[in-house]
């Protein structure tokens, strides 16, 4: 067959690094890609533009979402509309009414692809840390403790991210909602959520640090720092089991400030009672995480399969845990006007 029309929908650091692993996919081709930035007649052969209302006039058949969380969800669905498939970075918009919206359109387009980029569900670590979690190994889980932070929303002095009315929120929907997908990933969905969220720091209309207790369907317990004041860059997911635990330690990034990227692995010991426990590391050296999860979209597009990991269902379902975050807080709800989600 031949190569599929790719566009890309806002081309900063990401949308770059998306492009990268695009031109990697033997049955996929960038096209065109639109950007507020452009103001010359050529960019590296591709056709551009200023917005993506012009670019989704070309004939695409696919549309790579990398913008700015007040525009996400429209972009989304102008591309569904046009008859193209869709994937978009998160978080899907700058709240769970987006996504509702968006899972409107995408309803009536069902032979249309629509994934979300949820790529630390595809870092080595986490593939093989859910490998353990399913095959029963350690048997089954009992708690989990997650801590996610960098020393700013970047560019956090300036910029969108830092901004409610362009983002929607701060550090937790901009960089803790990967840890929120990730805990859903390894039990389920939450059900009762208790929180404290401060922006008592950096003072800006978006929160810089939030603190969360959630308890699952099961009754299983998992806690939440996501931080902007973690002046030392940290990614920490520890997961106990009732044979063993595991923990998540750094995570290979493009910054390369989150430290090696590692899981520990430790199996309960029966005739201890010091807490001595047999474990093994494993580092992980490449980040694959990026390439993968295109490629799966694209198998997905150019097979007719369905989106296994991603899904809309996966967004909306991350992006309401992520708000009932934001309203478990009563001072936070009220002050920014949060709608708690059915």
């Amino acid at each position: 067959m031949g190569k599929m029309k790719v566009g890309i929908a806002g081309y900063g650091i990401v949308g770059k690094r998306r492009h990268h692993f695009i031109d990697q996919h033997p049955n996929l081709e960038v096209v065109a890609v639109c950007d507020q930035i452009f103001d010359g007649d050529s960019f590296e052969g591709l056709q551009y533009f200023n917005t993506y209302e012009d670019l989704i006039k070309l004939e695409l058949d696919i549309l790579f979402v990398c913008l700015p969380n007040n525009v996400a969800a429209q972009a989304t669905i102008a591309g569904l509309k046009r008859g193209m498939h869709v994937f978009c970075e998160k978080p899907p918009g700058m709240d769970v009414s987006d996504i509702e919206a968006v899972i409107e359109t995408e309803l009536k387009s069902p032979s249309l692809k629509l994934k979300y980029g949820f790529n630390h569900r595809y870092h080595d670590s986490v593939t093989e840390t859910l490998r353990l979690i399913q095959s029963g190994e350690l048997g089954e889980v009992i708690n989990l403790r997650g801590v996610y932070g960098k020393s700013r929303i970047i560019p956090f002095s300036g910029g969108w991210r830092s901004k409610r009315e362009l983002a929607g929120g701060g550090i937790l929907l901009d960089q803790g909602i990967h840890m929120v997908d990730l805990m859903r990933l390894f039990c389920g969905e939450f059900v009762e959520v208790k929180s404290f969220i401060s922006n008592s720091y950096w003072k800006h209309d978006v929160e810089d640090n939030a603190y969360a207790i959630m308890k699952d369907q099961k009754g299983r317990i998992a806690m939440l720092n996501s931080s902007a004041t973690q002046w030392q860059h940290k990614f920490n997911l520890e997961i106990s089991l009732t044979q063993g635990y595991i923990e998540l330690h750094g995570i290979l990034s493009g910054s390369k400030s989150y430290g090696e990227e590692k899981i520990v692995i430790g199996k309960r010991n029966e005739e201890s009672d010091n807490g001595q426990m047999e474990s093994k590391t494993i580092k992980f050296l490449q980040d694959n995480s990026w390439r993968d999860e295109i490629f799966e979209f694209a198998d997905a597009v150019v097979n007719n399969k369905p989106i296994v990991s991603g899904t809309s269902k996966d967004a909306l379902e991350t992006m309401k845990l992520v708000f009932n975050i934001y309203a478990d807080d009563n001072l936070w709800k009220e002050k920014y006007n949060i709608i708690k989600p059915n």
